[in-house]
């Protein structure tokens, strides 16, 4: 029997559901590991006492169901596996790849006779129109790559060696990534050449055949200048500035403010807004971009790293993953890493730094505190070891341990 990591938050997040006839729709980067949750769900019914009989899985990339490709053929192959009247756990993996799906998966609930998950993986799926074609009610539990923590947590699973100095083990999921499928291996250039041919899959499958890029070279150099500057202000302008400067292509704007959508809507990259905190306003226009998981960095980057950025993206990755809403704060010429959100009023303002071994850097990291009126609590992540955990009400965390020991603000 396949042995199969559980992961708890998200599983949490639908456990809830699972009786629901609302329909469950799982979205995440292509290789996150959407299709073991639904295993994970499945193993958990079954544990619950739902029979085998009553649990339908579909799982469409497999050679038994190629030729399933269109609604018709859906529903036969539903109606073919359902033996009686008994309430029903239909589980459809990678939909996509049936067209006019939608219609099919509606009557089905519509029935009031089953509760229904589904995942998939380009594009389309993740887009936004499959949530306005699916008529009635629905939730969408969106997936990213293991966090720090899980990715421990799973080579631990599956009895994989784990470095004793966990700091060092940081270091080396930084540069692997978290996708789950790379931990089977042991030698690290396994591992690499399995993350870029998932990488590889995400653009080739997900991306470069979307029917609105016109210009597949136009987009290819907006997207690697968007994934090189993960973590800095970006903007249509500032990336039409670029390309008019540096590239001495004349592009209009709306083809690239549309390029950056497919790149989001693909969950390849992560918007963060600029949140004025005098004003209470979305300042619009300029954006920070943080990327699904750091191999996608590493596979299209030459630069030299900036671990700032890094270490941001692993916070943002790992506080949207427990539900925090996540924006950047300015105050006037001053910048706050992050505001983070959960809840109607719980707020707390963070900031993300490497070290803080000299005066320069530390008063750079404090001084937006100082200038924030409102009482909420602050954070300064670090990844140095902490001496000092609280000063002037401001609280110096360990990032690793923090992630590791599965924290919240």
């Amino acid at each position: 029997m396949e042995k199969i990591y559980k992961r708890e938050n998200y599983l949490s997040k639908i456990r809830g559901f699972y009786n629901d006839t609302m329909i469950k729709v799982i979205t995440g980067i292509r290789r996150c590991g959407k299709s073991y949750l639904l295993k994970s769900i499945i193993e958990e019914l079954k544990e619950n006492g739902i029979k085998e009989k009553d649990i339908i899985y579909i799982e469409l990339d497999k050679k038994e169901y190629k030729e399933v490709v269109t609604g018709e053929d859906l529903e036969n192959t539903i109606n073919s596996l359902v033996c009686d009247n008994e309430f029903k756990y239909l589980f459809i993996d990678e939909i996509e790849n049936v067209n006019d799906f939608e219609k099919v998966i509606n009557s089905y609930r519509e029935e009031g006779n089953y509760s229904i998950f589904l995942t998939g993986s380009n594009s389309y799926l993740l887009s936004g129109e499959l949530v306005t074609k699916l008529t009635g009610r629905y939730i969408e539990i969106e997936m990213l790559p293991l966090n720090f923590y899980e990715y421990v947590d799973m080579k631990r699973y599956f009895n994989k060696m784990v470095n004793p100095n966990i700091y060092n083990e940081f270091e080396e999921f930084i540069r692997d990534g978290g996708f789950p499928g790379s931990l089977k291996y042991d030698k690290r250039e396994d591992k690499m050449l399995y993350t870029e041919n998932v990488i590889k899959q995400i653009f080739e499958k997900d991306i470069k055949l979307h029917k609105k890029i016109k210009d597949t070279s136009l987009f290819e150099i907006i997207q690697k200048f968007v994934i090189n500057n993960f973590g800095s202000i970006i903007s249509v302008g500032s990336i039409y500035d670029y390309l008019s400067k540096n590239e001495k292509i004349n592009v209009d704007r709306r083809t690239i403010k549309t390029y950056i959508d497919i790149l989001e809507n693909a969950k390849i990259i992560y918007p963060c807004d600029l949140f004025d905190i005098k004003s209470k306003k979305v300042l619009s226009g300029n954006k920070k971009y943080y990327l699904a998981d750091l191999s996608i960095y590493f596979e299209y980057s030459n630069n030299k790293l900036n671990y700032k950025h890094i270490l941001e993206n692993v916070l943002f990755s790992y506080l949207k993953s427990k539900n925090y809403s996540l924006s950047v704060g300015k105050i006037g010429t001053l910048e706050c890493d992050f505001i983070a959100r959960k809840g109607i009023n719980e707020y707390f303002y963070i900031q993300v730094s490497k070290n803080i071994d000299d005066e320069k850097t530390e008063e750079r990291e404090y001084k937006p505190f100082y200038e924030i009126r409102e009482l909420y609590p602050r954070y300064l992540f670090v990844l140095d070891l902490i001496f000092q955990k609280n000063v002037d009400g401001i609280n110096n965390v360990n990032i690793v341990d923090f992630i590791y020991n599965k924290e919240d603000l």
